[in-house]
């Protein structure tokens, strides 16, 4: 699936270590001097507090944006998450500033939860309970205690505060997201918990009361915040035993939804959106970019929940489920965003975060799986992204290219859904994993 002088070629003449090593610091650079940088020299919010909530695609910064949940969640576990592997100090204190900023102005003080945007003052400005955004605040959270655990200048009841903040999310999702009936997690509820019409997540989703991607993004917290306890355990803290059990049981059940209900057992795609009840809605959609990523927050969910009976019914899936995802590849080595099989349309753009978790879903399966050619999946879906994706003159990366490659400026180059979170969780995924 690779270009003539990608990887696949190169691979040929240079050994697998050399490879790695190259790509390993082509990472560093890249979070290091590319995706990072932008967000701390733009678009930290010096006079109202926080991140701006929008530069558009031409690179115009809108200053007095709507901030979204999402956006401020998921740079909080980007910094976390960077000071955490990379331990350079303006990293911790970026993130310390989404938590304060996410503990001020998001956090429902009232009602728990937490609001899916403020205005640029810091107001409420859309109240509803998303679960999606709720479960990144969460990941964002877990990533931070993380984080401050391993810098001894952290006040110990800032990580106590932070972990405490982390449960009250968590039981948030469990008492009113759980469908208790038929297992799974709803999308969205009032401030008040009350019914919501309309639940989708984006104007792009179909209105149904249950979806993969909700699903997808309460199984990573939870994978994060059981980590977290164990983390926190082997530092000598200590760790109320039932509530981490409570965590690992809530995250086992996850799991176990993705292989019994979300997974298609006949496509090994990923079905989208439901019903209640689990009966399958809005048509027969696959989504490329989702199935690679769930392949390897699957797999990583059940590592850590240590489960060996979990793990030996995963694996086998995570196989399954990348494979199926390569339906989605380009011969210049980018991968396909989604197709809708009942109408036949495909929106081919090449997505910076389909093309970011492609790299990492594709090098899993390599590191654990023993297959060379995932490797090369991974290198030539990285070579794309150097050669198309990455924005040299302002920083950060493209919303996407079309198929033709021309750069797509109409979406926000940074904004409500265009955050640091899936490429700079890529370098440090690699940096990670090649250590």
């Amino acid at each position: 699936m690779c270009p003539k002088g990608s990887y696949h070629h190169i691979s040929t003449i240079m050994t697998d270590n050399n490879i790695i090593k190259t790509l390993r610091t082509e990472m560093l650079n890249t979070v290091e001097r590319n995706i990072l940088p932008f967000w701390l020299n733009n678009m930290q919010d010096e006079e109202h507090g926080g991140f701006y909530g929008q530069m558009r695609g031409d690179g115009t910064l809108i200053k007095d944006a709507d901030k979204g949940g999402i956006l401020n969640g998921r740079i909080l576990w980007s910094f976390a998450a960077a000071y955490r592997v990379l331990q350079r100090p303006e990293y911790l204190a970026a993130a310390k500033r989404a938590r304060d900023y996410i503990i001020n102005h998001f956090i429902d003080s009232e009602y728990g939860g937490s609001y899916w945007s403020v205005d640029y003052l810091g107001n409420a400005k859309d109240t509803k309970k998303q679960f999606y955004a709720i479960g990144f605040m969460l990941y964002g959270m877990s990533e931070y205690v993380r984080a401050a655990i391993t810098d001894l200048r952290t006040p110990q009841t800032e990580i106590e505060e932070t972990i405490e903040i982390s449960f009250q999310l968590f039981d948030t999702i469990e008492v009113h997201s759980l469908d208790r009936i038929n297992n799974g997690y709803i999308e969205a509820q009032t401030r008040e918990w009350g019914e919501i019409a309309d639940m989708r997540l984006s104007d792009l989703d179909a209105n149904y009361p249950k979806s993969q991607n909700t699903h997808l993004h309460i199984m990573e917290p939870y994978t994060n915040l059981l980590r977290c306890l164990n983390e926190m355990e082997t530092k000598g803290m200590s760790v109320d035993q039932n509530r981490k059990q409570q965590v690992a049981d809530a995250l086992r059940n996850i799991i176990c939804i993705f292989t019994d209900r979300i997974l298609n057992p006949d496509t090994h795609h990923l079905d989208l959106f439901f019903e209640n009840d689990w009966t399958r809605g809005a048509g027969w959609l696959e989504s490329y970019g989702h199935d690679i990523e769930c392949s390897w927050l699957m797999h990583e969910a059940a590592m850590v929940l240590a489960d060996k009976d979990i793990l030996k019914k995963v694996e086998p899936i995570v196989v399954l489920v990348a494979k199926a995802s390569e339906k989605g590849l380009n011969s210049d080595g980018s991968m396909t965003h989604e197709a809708n099989l009942d109408t036949g349309h495909v929106d081919d753009d090449r997505h910076w975060w389909v093309q970011a978790e492609a790299v990492v879903g594709f090098y899993n399966i390599y590191q654990y799986f023993n297959d060379r050619s995932a490797l090369d999946k991974a290198l030539c879906c990285w070579k794309y992204i150097k050669d198309n994706l990455i924005d040299h003159e302002y920083g950060e990366w493209y919303w996407s290219r079309n198929a033709h490659g021309e750069v797509n400026t109409r979406d926000d180059h940074a904004g409500f859904w265009k955050c640091p979170y899936h490429n700079s969780r890529m370098c440090l995924e690699i940096i990670e994993r090649t250590e």
